[in-house]
């Protein structure tokens, strides 16, 4: 079983910088074209199911690959953004000038310290897992599937998969990007086949 992990196209609020988590923000015109190119890389990736987050981004990003391969589109609402509470709509500069010591801690010791008002790393990781196990359950761990998500969710559920420590930074997931990983249903072990995967967007 193949797993294609794809953060959405490109938003006004990546441009800028902004912490965009759970604000639905969409694609941009450079995000949809994007996203065109990505559905037409995962051709060469047929998937029996598509599983997204409903947020704009990632569901409009999900559609283009659906409508080319006439795939199901699954959503579930584990698989939107990390909440950053009172960061969304602020650049990471602006955060470290408005929260100095929030953002310190949260850096230091992401298990104990969350965004004002955002998600504890329990509850995410907790949503992630459960968002695998219930794809699990419903591919029967036997299918080639795509998970349409965003770039801090797909580093945890990444993170997951992988048996990395979450509480580490596993790197930038760029948008369009594809991330393959084959699941053994009977091992229950992931193999990463390649991450981050943008040549389509050349």
């Amino acid at each position: 079983m193949k797993i294609y992990l794809i953060r959405h196209g490109q938003t006004d609020w990546n441009i800028a910088g902004k912490i965009q988590g759970t604000h639905d923000i969409p694609l941009n015109e450079t995000g949809r074209g994007q996203a065109l190119k990505l559905a037409e890389a995962m051709d060469t990736r047929p998937v029996a199911k598509i599983f997204s987050s409903p947020l704009k981004r990632a569901a409009n990003t999900a559609a283009m690959i659906g409508e080319r391969q006439n795939t199901e589109i699954c959503s579930m609402k584990q698989l939107v953004e990390v909440e950053f509470g009172k960061w969304e709509g602020l650049t990471w500069a602006e955060i470290q000038k408005e929260y100095p010591e929030e953002f310190k801690g949260w850096t230091v010791k992401p298990e104990m310290v969350s965004p004002p008002g955002g998600e504890v790393l329990e509850h995410i990781q907790g949503r992630c897992i459960g968002a695998w196990n219930e794809i699990r359950k419903i591919t029967a761990g036997m299918e080639d599937v795509a998970i349409v998500s965003h770039g801090a969710t797909l580093k945890h559920l990444f993170s997951f998969m992988m048996g990395y420590d979450t509480k580490k930074d596993p790197g930038i997931v760029e948008n369009a990007s594809i991330t393959t990983l084959e699941f053994n249903p009977v091992t229950e072990e992931f193999l990463l086949l390649e991450r981050n995967e943008s040549s389509h967007l050349k």
